[in-house]
């Protein structure tokens, strides 16, 4: 598959990209270097590999199960700046 100015003045539109005239030809040929990479990956034999979601095989390991009195919210908030009914009273970050 290979991508055209067009092509790349719509998807630079739809990523809302400014791109100038001069800049679509090195794009349109960076994106079709891109492609052509993806297209090399149909080439891997992936036949008997089991799907992953990581490289390095590891089991999570479990703790026991146990029925605790829970987290006391006076006793964590003691060292807190400032608290306010068990919860930590922090600056506003975003305005």
């Amino acid at each position: 598959m290979a991508i055209d100015i067009d092509t790349v003045r719509k998807v630079s539109s739809l990523a809302r990209i400014k791109t100038t005239p001069e800049e679509l030809a090195p794009l349109t040929d960076k994106m079709n270097g891109i492609l052509a990479f993806i297209e090399q990956l149909d080439e891997v034999d992936t036949d008997g590999v089991e799907p992953l979601t990581s490289v390095i095989s590891r089991n999570t390991p479990l703790r026991e199960d146990v029925v605790t009195e829970g987290g006391d919210a006076r006793k964590v908030t003691l060292n807190a700046p400032k608290s306010l009914d068990g919860f930590f009273v922090v600056p506003k970050v975003v305005e």
